[in-house]
């Protein structure tokens, strides 16, 4: 049972699945700063003032209400790592087709170098011929 786990556990694809999740947490820690400590101050200041992490919507008799301003920026939090991972995606996808295009010309050379080769042969068992 250990020899199974440790070969399932050591393929490629869960090693990739696990490197993937720790930089995944790591850019969401990045980006929940970024949007916290630089973007919503902007955003407050471009609305009169306004501190977003603050705004809530009372909400019966408790204290704590509704809080919009953390949803507005937990949805900010959302659109800029969607938004990257797109952008990411966006230049993996080009870098791959740039390689599916080199491979395509390469066999493209490859047909011609053979036909050029079948020529040759033919020509010279024509010569031969005559």
């Amino acid at each position: 049972m250990w020899d199974e786990f440790k070969k399932f556990a050591l393929k490629g694809n869960v090693l990739d699945l696990a490197v993937g999740v720790v930089i995944g947490g790591a850019f969401g820690k990045i980006v929940t700063s970024l949007v916290n400590d630089i973007i919503m101050p902007l955003f407050g200041l471009l609305f009169g003032g306004v501190d977003f992490s603050t705004l809530t919507y009372p909400a019966g008799a408790g204290d704590e209400g509704l809080k919009y301003g953390a949803f507005i920026q937990s949805v900010v939090d959302f659109f800029i790592i969607a938004f990257s991972i797109f952008l990411a995606i966006r230049f993996i996808n080009r870098f791959k087709r740039k390689e599916e295009v080199i491979e395509e010309k390469k066999e493209e050379i490859k047909v011609d170098v053979k036909e050029e080769l079948l020529t040759e042969i033919r020509d010279l068992l024509k010569n031969q011929a005559k």
